[in-house]
């Protein structure tokens, strides 16, 4: 086809059908090649191209519409596999009843070979079965570990916790599942006792003593199996918590980091009003360091008991939210609230005795003369 305004009009109409799509760009791409884009054919082939281009909006649509339909098909598909195996299993469960003593002796011995023979293989289509629906899962499981492995680090400790918790549960799932099974074996088993007391004959007999055997061979497979997954169980347990151990280690790390950038600003602005309110109100303020020769030499040493240690994480955390400091009663009334045993002298003499981190201010005059207890644990840590 030769190249014309007439024809490129036509093509860029082409383009914009499904049906035709191939068979336009197959042309559009001969035209390129062969040189017909020049000055005066450039809008046409921009319009063409552009056509060409939002063909991959149809298509992504088209595909993200094929991707749904898949996952309504799988969805379909595990649902169906599950019925099948309801199935199933009703149907085991027919073959159990059938096997009971007060059913078996009904029937003939050709009846009763063909019964065991039925109940076998739908015991084997059952098991294998679930062993697909289990591959199913676990590619399910996969697909969505796959899918996680581009998140940020955080949310990625999340996820992995997320999934720790999910594996736990299916494994308790699977744990539960396997101990019906063996109930249902000890049952059978122990049917096979009761039965084993009456007089067959020796071939029955001989029957019986295999099949109790091969039932003796699963139920050991099924506890050694059972152990197993219980001591997976407990070693994902044992995960999980490390897991979030090591959550909660990040956040109090990342909270004191928070905590002490905070104090840092507040010790900065407390110094500044300081300084104010020695100049307006004339504030006789005694030395911080002053003060620490001066206890230590008389009460040092260090904390005596944890009732002391719980008292001194209080007050710094109460002086702390209170920069300009402190009276020893509106301390103690605080303190209070939480222990109604300990007294205000008490708290004094515990403040006196850590120089480097509680120091006692003065200010006003006369009657106006207060006492005050202020935080000077982040000046303190610098003369240790």
């Amino acid at each position: 086809m030769h190249y014309s305004e007439h024809e490129a009009g036509q093509l860029a109409d082409r383009l914009k059908d499904d049906g035709k799509f191939s068979e336009a760009t197959a042309v559009l791409l001969t035209w390129i090649d062969r040189g017909e884009v020049n000055r005066r054919s450039a809008n046409h082939f921009y319009s063409m191209i552009q056509s060409a281009n939002s063909h991959v909006r149809r298509l992504l649509s088209e595909k993200a519409q094929h991707e749904e339909e898949m996952e309504l098909a799988r969805e379909h598909f595990k649902n169906a596999m599950l019925s099948i195996l309801t199935q199933f299993e009703q149907i085991t469960a027919v073959f159990s009843a059938a096997t009971r003593q007060k059913a078996w002796d009904h029937f003939s011995k050709a009846q009763r070979r063909n019964i065991d023979m039925w109940r076998k293989q739908c015991e084997e289509l059952r098991n294998a079965h679930s062993e697909e629906i289990m591959g199913i899962r676990r590619e399910e499981e996969m697909d969505m570990s796959d899918n996680d492995d581009d998140e940020n680090p955080c949310k990625k400790m999340r996820l992995n916790d997320s999934g720790l918790e999910a594996q736990t549960y299916a494994l308790r799932e699977e744990n539960d599942s396997l101990r019906w099974q063996l109930d249902a074996y000890r049952n059978e088993v122990e049917l096979l006792k009761q039965e084993q007391g009456k007089a067959y004959r020796a071939e029955e007999d001989h029957a019986q003593e295999h099949h109790h055997h091969l039932l003796q061979q699963t139920l050991h497979s099924m506890q050694q199996q059972l152990l197993g997954l219980q001591g997976e169980l407990k070693r994902k347990e044992l995960e999980l918590e490390q897991a979030r151990d090591q959550q909660r280690s990040l956040e109090g790390e990342l909270s004191a980091l928070r905590e002490t950038l905070l104090n840092g600003l507040e010790c900065s602005e407390m110094s500044s009003t300081e300084g104010s309110e020695k100049a307006v109100n004339g504030c006789a303020v005694v030395s911080c360091h002053a003060q620490e020769r001066s206890v230590e030499a008389l009460v040092p040493g260090p904390l005596r008991s944890e009732k002391e240690a719980l008292l001194l994480g209080i007050i710094s955390t109460f002086l702390h939210v209170h920069p300009f400091g402190a009276n020893i009663e509106y301390l103690w009334s605080y303190i209070q609230r939480l222990d109604t045993k300990v007294s205000a002298a008490e708290l004094e003499r515990l403040m006196v005795r850590l120089p480097r981190m509680f120091k006692q201010e003065f200010s006003g005059v006369g009657a106006t003369l207060e006492k005050r207890w202020k935080f000077c644990g982040f000046e303190g840590i610098q003369s240790v």
